[in-house]
């Protein structure tokens, strides 16, 4: 007969490896892993290509209206602007599309967006805005500020043979 205090014998002793302790320890191991992997780098949005500040004339100027791919420019006051952020205003369809790739200061100051606003003859001389009224000109300035403050101006417009 056995004595009381004395262990059991070996048969009667629980196993810790269990069906249940495998499933704990699997899920425990698997939650160590998703909190120790290293994060997947993050991947930066490609950067814009790089806007060189140059010289235009009216028809060097003119291709930029956003047709065929290419970027949206206009011109206030000698300065060109990349309006290519603007594109559903100044772009193809938008309602400043005729200023696109061409010197907007006269449409601007009147706040036409008529074609006769523009210069028709792009190898002739600079509009030199000499006609307009104070109220144009202060018009033409808070678009010019305007457009200072949303648009990176990325060249001058000059007329043609001035290069």
């Amino acid at each position: 007969m056995a004595d009381a205090s004395s262990p059991p014998p070996a048969a009667e002793v629980a196993s810790p490896v269990t069906p249940i302790n495998l499933i704990l320890l699997t899920l425990f191991v698997f939650l160590v892993y998703l909190r120790l992997k290293p994060a997947k780098p993050q991947a930066l949005p490609r950067a814009p290509p790089p806007t060189v500040f140059r010289t235009f004339t009216p028809p060097e100027l003119f291709p930029y209206n956003g047709l065929n791919e290419m970027p949206v420019y206009l011109a206030v006051k000698g300065q060109v602007f990349d309006v290519t952020s603007g594109k559903n205003f100044y772009g193809p369809g938008g309602p400043y599309a005729n200023f696109a790739g061409r010197d907007a200061s006269r449409g601007l100051a009147h706040g036409s967006f008529d074609e006769d606003m523009l210069t028709s003859d792009l190898d002739g001389p600079l509009d030199p805005l000499d006609d307009l009224n104070d109220e144009q000109l202060e018009a033409l300035r808070g678009w010019e500020e305007r457009f200072l403050e949303k648009y990176l101006v990325v060249g001058k417009l000059v007329p043609v043979g001035a290069k």
